[in-house]
């Protein structure tokens, strides 16, 4: 980075941050590529004014950035995406801007739009999930129906929650984003980001109809629950929030019962509404009508609620990997092969990051030994579900 940027603009007019003031953000937020389980992620803007409460960024240490600041120029973004060693043409999913601000802010978007540009002019097909909650215009949807190359989805979040102390921002905002979407998608996609469900906050029976009665307007729906970290408990309390659970989770918390009274209330509604699915990379991949490229298949008990076509589409795709050559990559990553079994390949000593490029690399699951998945729990938190008996 060059160190006389600092105060100059980037191409959109969201201003670039010079080097003393990219030095004083957390090691996490400098570090603008990211794996996480639905794709290698890009966040090269950061900053939002939406002040959703149990917003991510209270895991960097940036919730109290409001302005949308860039850290890098949209050219070197890309640079940094495509030249990251974990990144595969065509292979490796992608997600932009989807966790320090909302890719669809006035002062964001141009960001979005160009480097989706940039990364399409090099003829990559690789998934692109584009997350928001906030408005959609008609010339966004004709500026992602422009590209030819990329796979992307955008992925509509809707709550429902009402309590403005949690979420400032209007719900209402989100459901028209979600028509608009929908009716001018050609060839992009657009999912129903149905979360964070919360009991007694968001799960009441007019709640979830209106969240099946928004199903109509995507070509999928995801439901899914809370991220509840101690950083994000620390901000109710200081904050007075009504704390949603007693205790905090590594990973998200939807319990037992709310999935399902969601899954009963959807077995009956009229036909018409789109697809469930409790998994994000699911529903990407059946809406490009391709196998979920995080091998969930292989955990049965996810795909009770999949349609058949797709479930096809996700057996058929599914190869257990070699063993040998898995002990191979693991070790080639820094860990080692525990197990493969018919549910997954279970490694030790490696982090999420080198555990989601083998995960995208050979299509299959692949759990860590010392954080066990537990049948029936897709999954998430341990709470609100019944006592673990077995795991895998």
């Amino acid at each position: 980075m060059d160190a006389d940027h600092g105060g100059a603009r980037a191409r959109s007019g969201v201003r670039l941050l010079g080097d003393v003031e990219v030095a004083g953000l957390r090691s996490e937020l400098r570090e603008v590529v990211e794996y996480r389980k639905s794709g290698l992620s890009l966040n090269w803007v950061v900053g939002c004014p939406l002040d959703c409460g149990y917003c991510v960024r209270h895991l960097f240490g940036n919730f109290g950035m409001k302005v949308p600041r860039a850290l890098l120029p949209d050219e070197d973004a890309v640079r940094a995406l495509v030249g990251h060693r974990f990144f595969r043409p065509h292979v490796t999913p992608v997600q932009l801007l989807n966790r320090a601000t909302d890719p669809m802010l006035p002062a964001v978007k141009p960001h979005l739009f160009r480097v989706l540009r940039l990364l399409d002019e090099r003829g990559l097909t690789n998934h692109v999930l584009v997350i928001t909650r906030w408005r959609v215009e008609p010339e966004d949807c004709a500026a992602l129906d422009a590209l030819r190359n990329l796979r992307v989805t955008l992925l509509v979040t809707h709550s429902g929650i009402e309590d403005e102390r949690v979420e400032p921002v209007d719900s209402g905002i989100a459901a028209e984003s979600l028509r608009t979407a929908f009716a001018h998608a050609e060839r992009f996609r657009v999912v129903l980001y149905w979360r964070p469900i919360v009991p007694g906050l968001n799960d009441s029976d007019a709640h979830i109809a209106r969240g099946l009665e928004l199903s109509r307007h995507a070509h999928a729906a995801v439901f899914t629950g809370l991220f509840y970290r101690d950083e994000i408990r620390a901000y109710y309390r200081d904050h007075g929030l009504p704390e949603p659970y007693e205790d905090q989770a590594r990973r998200k918390i939807l319990p037992e019962a709310s999935e399902t009274r969601i899954l009963t209330a959807a077995a009956g509604r009229p036909a018409g509404g789109a697809v469930l699915f409790r998994k994000t990379s699911c529903a990407v991949a059946y809406v490009h009508r391709v196998p979920d490229y995080n091998g969930h298949v292989g955990i049965r008990e996810l795909c009770d609620i999949c349609p058949a076509v797709q479930l096809g589409r996700c057996d058929a795709a599914r190869t257990p990997p070699d063993p040998e050559g898995v002990a191979a990559m693991a070790a080639g990553l820094g860990g080692r092969l525990v197990a493969v079994t018919d549910r997954a390949v279970v490694v030790d000593g490696l982090d999420e990051q080198h555990r989601y490029f083998m995960q995208h690399g050979l299509g299959f699951q692949v759990h860590d030994a010392a954080k066990p998945h537990h049948p029936r729990r897709h999954g998430r938190a341990d709470l609100g579900w019944p006592t673990i008996t077995e795991a895998s």
